[in-house]
């Protein structure tokens, strides 16, 4: 009977939604307010979404379309997944919010939930990534100070380690251990006592590191960079490396965490944890919410006022996380991730024998980038006409990130688009063509650019 109400709610809200929607004119006039009144943050494609359902979005017109996107990782369950909305209803009301200085119904659970799933000892939550990013930030500079350290000067170790190719977000400090230098170069100077180690370079990650570095910090799977997995070698001796110099290993799972993988967490097919994980994305449905995963070695150096949030951990956030944590265990996800990404790479193994401008295929689970040696971003367009939404990134890897509920008929229908879409490309390579199995250098994406 709970399973009819649950499915009866679902419907009742698409419909709801659909009601809502604006017609082709309001359409219009919200295009025109977005062009007049918004900030020019974005490229945006000229069209307003209105709802989604399960794997597939509808614009103000009706159409509908295919969505191996996802909200660029956020959507894990899809669109209006029937618990996810219950949720939402049930805890909008009850309490929205709570401030942090009192304790709410979830954080607590949630916070345990993730420790499970982690292998890792406390939690701080945060409203997003980018913030997860300069707590942990502010936590490797924290854990490398003695008392013997004069307060508001340097630490002598205070030096933090990132790589080339990341990508760790849009504020201040996230910026300034990003290494794409049209994310950098319009800020500068930035945070002081960054350094960046070549991409699974294990002998430039040794002659950089030393006991002046805090910490080290990478994506296990970098997703804005061109879906590029972390080597076992390199991460190996990263925590080696951390571990002989009293350093933090810190991993981004912010895109390829939370199941993205197949697993848990992407570093969980390495044989060593990291310190410190930072989260996001899909972490709360769709809503924002971000976490900090420490050790309690690291969380024993926290002390009240030293960090906190405003938004970060409330009430119904958490609830909704935790409900998205269940739907990945309950509905056996993880399988279904596994299955799909295996269906997905097969099929695009068969396209790269047709289409020679296909490179290479990389990523885990699914997350899944598909290297050509022609320009990407017309794919993109070209694929929303014909209703599927894709992402290009850095120029030449078209970046799939579907929800993780996709069903072996949605893949195949993602083939057959992607097919159709290649067909008519001519099988010649670009002029600038990027290094296959490795990230693009400064110098190949400045000239891209």
């Amino acid at each position: 009977m709970r399973k009819i109400d649950t499915i009866k709610r679902s419907k009742s809200a698409v419909r709801t939604a659909k009601r809502a929607k604006p017609s082709a004119s309001n359409a219009n006039s919200i295009l025109r307010d977005a062009d007049q009144f918004l900030m020019p943050t974005y490229k945006r494609q000229p069209m307003v979404f209105t709802h989604g359902r399960g794997c597939y979005v509808y614009d103000s017109r009706g159409k509908k379309y295919l969505d191996f996107l996802g909200g660029i990782a956020v959507n894990a369950l899809g669109h209006a997944h029937p618990r996810i909305v219950r949720v939402i209803r049930r805890e909008a009301a009850r309490a929205i919010h709570l401030s942090n200085l009192f304790h709410n119904c979830y954080q607590g659970p949630l916070a345990r939930k993730l420790a499970e799933w982690s292998g890792l000892d406390r939690v701080f939550f945060s409203n997003s990534g980018a913030e997860a990013i300069e707590g942990a930030l502010k936590l490797a500079r924290l854990y490398g100070r003695t008392s013997a350290d004069a307060p508001g000067a340097a630490a002598p170790k205070h030096r933090i380690l990132a790589l080339e190719n990341s990508f760790h977000g849009r504020t201040f400090g996230a910026v300034s251990v990003t290494a794409t230098e049209k994310y950098r170069l319009p800020f500068a100077p930035l945070v002081p006592g960054v350094k960046f180690v070549r991409f699974n370079d294990v002998a430039d990650l040794e002659s950089q590191f030393d006991d002046t570095v805090c910490a080290i910090l990478l994506e296990t799977i970098q997703g804005e960079g061109g879906i590029y997995p972390v080597s076992e070698d390199f991460w190996n001796r990263a925590r080696a490396l951390a571990t002989e110099n009293g350093a933090l290993l810190i991993a981004d799972e912010i895109q390829c965490g939370l199941g993205r993988t197949g697993r848990y967490f992407a570093y969980q097919k390495f044989s060593s944890n990291p310190d410190v994980v930072v989260l996001a994305k899909p972490l709360a449905g769709g809503l924002p919410l971000g976490a900090i995963l420490t050790s309690e070695a690291v969380a024993q150096r926290v002390s009240p006022g030293l960090h906190g949030s405003t938004f970060g951990g409330g009430p119904l956030a958490c609830a909704t996380a935790l409900e998205f944590l269940s739907v990945i265990e309950d509905e056996r996800l993880l399988e279904n991730i596994r299955a799909r990404s295996t269906e997905l790479r097969e099929g695009l193994a068969a396209l790269a024998g047709k289409f020679s401008f296909i490179r290479e295929i990389r990523g885990e689970g699914l997350m899944i980038g598909i290297e050509l040696s022609i320009d990407g971003a017309p794919f993109v367009s070209q694929a929303m006409l014909k209703g599927l939404l894709i992402n290009c990134t850095h120029d030449f890897t078209l970046r799939l990130l579907p929800p993780f509920l996709v069903t072996r008929a949605q893949v195949r229908q993602f083939l057959r688009l992607l097919e159709q879409l290649f067909v008519n490309t001519p099988q010649k390579a670009a002029v600038l063509e990027p290094a296959k199995s490795a990230p693009p250098s400064h110098a190949a994406l400045a000239a891209a650019r």
